[in-house]
């Protein structure tokens, strides 16, 4: 979940309610549904995730299977969609990719399901993460998607498509990014450095 936050730029509530039919193995891509702003986008899925991700939904797969073999496997679908496509929300596509380890009753609908994972448990596991990796600066989940705008920038790609990428509706927003990347002498590199790395 966290390579995702960091290596797809998304938002922690986008990770966690990603559904398996919106993760494209053969285009290395992942669709953002409802987002901020409640728009659709699209961001890349990383090339080192694919098959850490396919084994996951193998594990996925068989834990709903077995919910389905239980007389459960039902999941919640946005929009009225339960109405339209009655059988839908057991449908594997439709799952959630980071489910819950338990099933719960939907205070909504009153029936047991299947929801996606507690926000606090990637949380806690990312705080962890900073602490025992000696990090002395604060950080969280949201770190890992303004490292994946940052690293953008940095390796030369031009801002309009990281815009897209982060679904931010106002450029301006993006444009923080940029004041990051400000080093000393306005990012400008001295002549000395240059010939130094010149002769190296």
């Amino acid at each position: 979940m966290a390579s995702l936050l960091y290596g797809s730029g998304l938002r922690l509530m986008e990770c966690l309610r990603l559904r398996v039919k919106d993760v494209d193995f053969k285009y290395r891509q992942i669709t953002i549904r409802d987002g901020k702003g409640e728009k659709d986008r699209i961001t890349m899925l990383p090339g080192a995730l694919k098959e850490p991700l396919k084994l996951h939904l193998n594990k996925v797969k068989a834990l709903h299977e077995k919910d389905l073999q239980d007389g459960y496997g039902e999941v919640y679908l946005p929009h009225a969609l339960e109405r339209k496509y009655p059988n839908a929300n057991r449908d594997w596509g439709w799952q959630y990719v980071f489910p819950s380890a338990k099933r719960s009753i939907d205070p909504l609908s009153g029936k047991i399901r299947r929801h996606h994972i507690d926000e606090s448990i990637l949380q806690k596991a990312v705080k962890q993460a900073i602490k025992s990796g000696g990090i002395s600066k604060v950080g969280s989940c949201h770190t890992l998607r303004h490292s994946f705008a940052t690293h953008l920038l940095e390796s030369g790609y031009d801002i309009r498509t990281i815009q897209e990428l982060l679904g931010h509706k106002d450029l301006s927003t993006t444009m923080i990014y940029t004041h990051v990347l400000q080093q000393g002498g306005r990012g400008v590199v001295s002549p000395l450095d240059g010939i130094r790395i010149a002769i190296e």
